[in-house]
């Protein structure tokens, strides 16, 4: 029997489908040491972890495996300083020493901080200063190593602890080498639920990204995501494209795959290739499969491949056309599932095991949250009406798997939970079957090649370019990426509006940008229109690039 059962209570509906489910768990419920480790107890050999790279290279643990390397790295943490109550840092890619440290971090009450190696030198002092970090974790490869020095150079925490995986670098411990030298035995320091486990810096329309802050609660609140959505099952073998430093690798590359007994894959690459994803499905027999719509769209273009072990496909991170979703269930019989949620929770509304996928729609709301749609006016909107999805918790309980906080930003906090109720800032509408159907963001998220951009950090980077006056960023439809980064900017009288000018003015800012938030097309205008209070009218701005692709 999976463990997940000892940790909630199921109730199905007459057709046998997810109705409602109610977690079960100690105040000292811990990941670690009562999911872990327990599984390693009861059952030694069991897969957990399938890895491997572009170099052929591969490995495979146990979850025996996975309890004794987190005890080893969880006492070369001790050995260096590090406690209960710290943070730590960890840029790794996809290298498989991840879930090792993961797992330690949680076992020793340490908040984790994923982050991607894509960030820049002042991405990296921004978040290390934010987060006030004792500990950094990185990969020695793309630059990684010499990014962080040259951000220790600018930060204001001195008192910072560095380690690399797999190779050791000038500056930096080995922690694969302290690791082969300490014991695989760890006492259990006590937590308790309501501790920080997590922070996800996410983005914002404005200013730079936030700390998203999560209890311990937050891996059974992936139960949802794991087993009804991704439907994973017991043995089988999971893969999510996520890099780790993004939230979309918890959904889908720990939590919620081992709670419900199904192992993880893992494939360490640099650039996405669609066509080596699959022959990793076909060469280990992948049984669910979650994607950004990239992927898929990649796919149709350019051709579907067999993959015969696939039993359950599902995509999020944005709206995927419906033409897309047909085209793949006719080439392999399978339907992509799609599931909504964000950084700061877990899955609230999916097409969810039982019930008949909506093709282009998000499926229903999860049996863990109740999910209205408000009006403006903080009333809930009639079926067919637009409103903000919002989640309202039971009795004002605390809920499992919602942002607990943002990091020293409380005013934020109380915004996101006004009148009672966690705002989302996404907009959707419901059928009369109970569907729910996304409409767009109150917001101006980007979300291009399944990552999120707030253009405000865009905005941010252009400022500082001597020609520019005004700017504004925005997302414009893209075959490929979903949506593509574009800037409309107003020039000083000193400049000209020149092709020379939109090359310079790329290189500048795209240099300082992680590639992922690339400026891809500019446009310059006599004129940013406004509204009566100053703001630039960004909804006329993307009415303008619609009617001109």
């Amino acid at each position: 029997m999976s463990i997940y059962k000892k940790f909630c209570n199921e109730y199905f509906d007459e057709y046998g489908r997810i109705k409602k489910l109610d977690l079960v768990y100690e105040e000292n419920f811990n990941f670690g040491y009562d999911v872990v480790d327990v599984i390693a107890t009861q059952t030694p050999d069991k897969t957990a972890l399938v890895w491997c790279n572009t170099n052929n290279e591969e490995k495979v643990f146990s979850f025996s495996d996975i309890k004794n390397y987190s005890n080893k790295v969880a006492n070369v943490f001790l050995n260096a300083g590090l406690k209960k109550g710290d943070r730590v840092m960890v840029i790794l890619k996809r290298h498989y020493e991840y879930w090792f440290i993961a797992v330690a971090l949680h076992k020793l009450g340490i908040t984790l901080i994923p982050a991607t190696h894509m960030l820049t030198v002042d991405d990296l002092v921004y978040r290390i200063n934010a987060s006030q970090c004792n500990a950094i974790i990185c990969t020695p490869f793309n630059d990684m190593p010499d990014k962080i020095l040259s951000a220790m150079e600018k930060v204001n925490q001195k008192n910072c602890r560095l380690w690399t995986v797999k190779e050791s670098v000038d500056g930096f411990m080995n922690l694969n080498e302290q690791m082969a030298r300490t014991i695989d035995t760890l006492p259990r320091v006590q937590t308790h639920i309501s501790d920080p486990m997590l922070i996800y810096f996410t983005s914002g329309t404005t200013g730079y990204p936030k700390g998203v802050i999560h209890d311990f609660t937050y891996p059974l609140a992936h139960i949802v995501t794991a087993k009804y959505w991704h439907q994973a099952e017991e043995d089988g073998l999971h893969l999510s494209i996520a890099e780790l430093g993004w939230a979309k690798a918890s959904w889908g590359k720990i939590y919620g795959q081992w709670l419900v007994g199904s192992a993880i894959m893992v494939c360490d690459f640099d650039n996405f290739d669609p066509k080596y994803i699959t022959t990793i499905i076909n060469k280990y027999q992948v049984t669910s499969f979650c994607a950004p719509p990239t992927f898929f769209r990649y796919l149709v273009l350019k051709g579907i491949p067999a993959m015969p072990s696939l039993k359950f496909v599902t995509t999020a991170g944005e709206i995927l056309a419906p033409d897309v979703i047909k085209k793949f269930q006719q080439q392999t019989g399978l339907t992509l599932c799609e599931g909504y949620g964000q950084t700061e929770t877990t899955l609230l509304i999916g097409n969810l095991k039982g019930y008949t996928p909506s093709i282009g729609g998000l499926g229903v709301s999860s049996p863990f949250y109740k999910i209205e749609l408000r009006g403006k006016d903080g009333k809930v909107v009639a079926p067919g009406e637009i409103g903000e999805v919002v989640v309202v918790p039971d009795n004002n309980k605390m809920l499992p798997g919602i942002v607990r906080g943002y990091l020293g930003n409380e005013e934020y906090y109380n915004y996101v939970w006004r009148g009672g109720v966690y705002h989302t800032g996404d907009a959707a509408w419901q059928d009369e079957d109970g569907k729910f159907w996304f409409h767009g963001r109150f917001d101006d998220i980007i979300k291009t090649g399944g990552f999120r951009v707030g253009p405000g950090e865009i905005e941010n980077v252009l400022m500082e370019y001597p020609a520019v006056v005004e700017c504004c960023v925005i997302g414009i439809p893209d075959v490929f990426r979903g949506q593509a980064i574009k800037a409309y900017i107003k020039l000083d009288k000193k400049h000209d509006p020149t092709k020379q000018m939109e090359r310079e003015v790329k290189e500048f800012c795209n240099s300082q940008l992680a590639e992922y938030k690339w400026i891809r097309v500019i446009e310059f205008v006599a004129e940013l229109k406004k509204t009566t209070s100053g703001k630039i009218r960004k909804n006329e701005l993307k009415k303008h690039a619609q009617e001109n692709l």
